[in-house]
């Protein structure tokens, strides 16, 4: 055991009632007999299990002023831990902090049709690629066209979520754009509009035309795996007709207001950069191979409700593939 010596606590955060650990060391061993998995699933649901515990081993913090001590138990600092998450946020924040622009920023949410959910869980890095690619076409061709006010070099950060509010597989980009754009010479600002950024109709149309164009070249070179329940549109002509049918369903691009300001922005981020499915906050009762936790129903004006699952709905591997495209 180790020795950390520390200056006066600060005010302890309000402890959670439960934790995906606790499901995880009440429900994982039965869970792992009977299911299959990845070998990085394992690992993260050992780190999750064994996080504070006396398995990672511990030190002892000393306070400075009184010289009082107690012991701490070390933190499995595992990306998909709920309880390890405030420190790398607060590292994270720290860093970005350089890359902001003294701009409004633009919020836009990119949403994959749930159609193609089975073909993105059997193709999930091809699929979250083409996702990337058709947005960050889409954003640029139009931050360059000068009929919607900017005609430069736009820039963005996007970050991939693969989940909703009550653990549902659910595709969609989040993007924040800065409000302007870099003309074409590269040296003067263009400024956006205080409150709009683009047509929201014209962003889904043309995002749902570059995905889906995308998806028949990687169809055309035999990139894509089709899973038993699509098995019936792998022939070449029942493709093109289910390509067609969900070019003709309606791609939802939402856009919200422009955020406060710079630092708002950041924080906003940092929600989703270094938040896993599910907090432990919201989980309300463990208890008889059930979890009870809330969610916020925005189809309803973002109410709270509970909602229980059986306890191996839990993600149990990762539930979003977090990444950045920075222009």
């Amino acid at each position: 055991m180790t020795t950390n010596e520390a200056g006066p606590a600060a005010p302890a955060p309000v402890r959670p009632r439960h934790e995906v650990a606790e499901v995880f060391r009440l429900y994982g061993d039965a869970y792992r007999q009977t299911h299959r998995l990845s070998t990085p699933a394992r690992r993260v649901m050992h780190a999750i299990e064994t996080c504070r515990t006396a398995a990672l081993g511990g030190h002892l913090e000393r306070c400075t002023d009184c010289g009082f001590e107690r012991p701490a138990y070390d933190s499995c600092r595992d990306r998909h831990c709920p309880t390890c998450q405030s420190l790398a946020k607060a590292r994270w924040l720290e860093a970005r902090q350089v890359e902001l622009l003294p701009v409004h920023d633009f919020h836009t949410v990119f949403t994959v049709p749930h159609d193609l959910n089975p073909l993105i869980l059997a193709n999930k890095a091809r699929l979250y690629q083409i996702l990337f690619e058709a947005v960050a076409d889409t954003l640029l061709t139009f931050g360059a066209d000068p009929r919607h006010h900017l005609g430069g070099q736009l820039g963005f950060l996007a970050i991939l979520h693969t989940w909703d509010q009550q653990l549902r597989f659910h595709v969609h980009l989040r993007c924040v754009v800065p409000g302007g754009a870099l003309d074409v010479d590269g040296d003067r600002w263009v400024s956006a509009r205080p409150t709009l950024l683009f047509p929201v109709r014209a962003l889904s149309r043309a995002f749902g035309r570059r995905f889906l164009a995308r998806l028949e070249v990687a169809y055309r070179q035999q990139r894509l795996v089709f899973p038993a329940s699509l098995a019936s549109v792998e022939a070449p002509a029942a493709f093109q007709a289910w390509v067609d049918t969900l070019r003709r369903q309606a791609w939802v691009v939402y856009a919200k207001p422009p955020f406060g300001g710079p630092a708002t922005v950041l924080d906003y981020l940092a929600r989703y950069t270094h938040r896993v499915a599910i907090s432990n906050h919201r989980i309300t009762a463990v208890a008889d191979g059930q979890v009870s936790f809330t969610y916020r129903d925005r189809q309803h004006g973002g109410v709270i409700r509970d909602l229980t699952l059986p306890a191996e709905r839990i993600p149990r591997d990762r539930p979003r593939r977090e990444q950045c495209f920075r222009t």
